[in-house]
């Protein structure tokens, strides 16, 4: 291999050496069940209960909407596993060595506002059990600010240290969660007095129609929230011991562990509704209505190692490579994920949260239909065009394969701006308000088949000189 364009490479963005491939099987197993095991997990099943579905609505939701989502993960995981490339290297096969940056930042910036929102939710945790430990500091609007700050920082301390902190961060947190979970659903049993109570709130919904009303946007939102590590999935699969450890592990840990965590979501919920009249959705408000200092403090420590290791696993890794893709020389992984914290601060991330329909039918649904278009395109290039097989060499150079037109892949560029357009546009027209409601789906159809269409038109793609797998 001749010599990396430095302009397109440094140390973090170079495809992983053999020695760095240690994940295997449990490690992903442990990622997801620790990012899954979380609050905005929590709070994206508790929600449903709050639209009005009932547990088993809500847990056929989640289930079917993570059987979806993990169709283009594990798809998208594949060219990680195999070349060891991190994400903003993948796509510069389908948009170009300059053109990727459009995809990867749209990626980074939907990173930065959950990087964000995770952080808004460790500073009201460490608020919320202040109120109930020590009230007057509680009651304090300065209090609640300094522990959001507080936990932002240190979350950059993490982000500091480095990937390999993360490892050992989710292989810690993983079964620490499981169990603090375990521990809040006994606990909110025994107030509620049995399962059958907790799981006693009926649906709201009194016909069919007015269900699918709910369900359809409420899917589309299930496969939005992991749309994010369905693109940049590569960032973790590039350091696996095998194409078998990443595929396994991810097959199981995703949809196991959000059905365990989110059905603890929903039947806490459901028993907040028996208990207190009304479905408390926010987990950290709930607790805290209980007004037990022993157990406040021990939901505390759960909740923030809960968020710490999702907010470093899932809002950072992909990011911080975005931001050092744009310019390899100046920025690392740390610069970057520097630049992810304070993006985050000033996205508002308390104006995301502030309500169910906030949450799931404007960020979660909204952002859904600007990724789902890029995944369609990563996809669609990587399986229907290439087959598999890309020339590494070329993914680091600007006279490659990869090259283009001055480094832009003009007909992704189409499909993404119309896919990203017939997504959306359901905010402007009433009459094509469903195409926004299934978001994610729209995008990644219409711009995975206009890309394929566009380039078997339009493009002779060269043959790689030298296939190179790093596996």
């Amino acid at each position: 291999m001749s010599t990396n364009d430095p302009s397109l490479s440094n140390r973090d963005l170079l495809p992983t050496m053999p020695a760095q491939r240690t994940w295997g099987f449990y490690n992903y197993t442990a990622l997801w069940f620790s990012m899954c095991m979380e609050i905005t997990t929590y709070q994206l099943a508790s929600s449903l209960i709050a639209k009005g579905m009932d547990w088993k609505q809500a847990i056929g939701t989640v289930l079917l909407g993570n059987l979806i989502v993990l169709v283009p993960m594990l798809l998208n995981a594949h060219a990680g596993a195999k070349y060891g490339i991190p994400f903003p290297v993948f796509i510069r096969a389908p948009f170009g060595v300059r053109g990727a940056n459009l995809a990867a930042i749209l990626r980074a910036i939907v990173a930065c506002g959950w990087f964000g929102i995770q952080s808004w939710i460790g500073g009201t945790a460490i608020h919320a059990m202040l109120a109930v430990i020590w009230p007057a500091a509680g009651a304090s609007n300065g209090v609640l600010w300094a522990c959001f700050l507080g936990f932002w920082l240190l979350n950059m301390a993490v982000v500091w240290r480095g990937v390999e902190s993360i490892r050992r961060l989710q292989a810690f947190g993983a079964p620490f969660m499981f169990v603090m979970a375990g521990a809040l659903l006994i606990w909110v049993r025994n107030k509620a007095g049995s399962f059958g109570t907790m799981l006693s709130t009926p649906s709201k919904f009194h016909s069919t129609g007015e269900f699918l009303q709910v369900f359809f946007p409420s899917l589309t939102a299930m496969v939005g929230y992991w749309a994010t590590l369905a693109l940049n999935i590569p960032d973790f699969t590039r350091y696996s011991k095998s194409q078998s450890a990443q595929s396994w592990g991810q097959a199981f840990g995703l949809p196991v562990a959000m059905v365990l965590y989110t059905f603890i979501g929903i039947a806490v919920t459901s028993a907040s509704e028996v208990l207190f009249g009304h479905a408390i959705w926010n987990p950290i408000q709930l607790i805290g209505a209980f007004h037990a200092p022993v157990v406040a403090f021990i939901a505390l420590i759960a909740i923030l190692i809960a968020t710490l290791n999702v907010n470093i696993g899932a809002n950072v890794v992909s990011p911080s490579n975005d931001f050092s893709n744009l310019y390899p020389r100046l920025i690392s992984f740390r610069t970057g994920g520097l630049i992810t914290g304070f993006l985050g601060l000033a996205m508002c991330p308390w104006k995301l949260l502030a309500s169910p329909d906030a949450y799931i039918f404007g960020w979660l649904v909204g952002y859904s239909g600007l990724l789902g278009p890029v995944a369609g395109i990563m996809v669609a290039d990587y399986f229907l065009i290439r087959k598999t097989e890309l020339d590494v060499n070329s993914l680091y150079h600007r006279e490659g394969v990869y090259h283009y037109t001055k480094g832009i892949n003009l007909r992704a560029m189409i499909a993404l701006i119309a896919g990203v357009a017939i997504a959306l546009v359901g905010l402007a027209v009433n009459s094509l308000h469903f195409l926004y409601a299934y978001a994610w789906f729209v995008g990644f159809f219409s711009a995975g088949a206009i890309y394929v269409v566009l380039m078997r038109l339009t493009a002779r793609l060269p043959v790689p000189n030298s296939v190179q797998e790093t596996a």
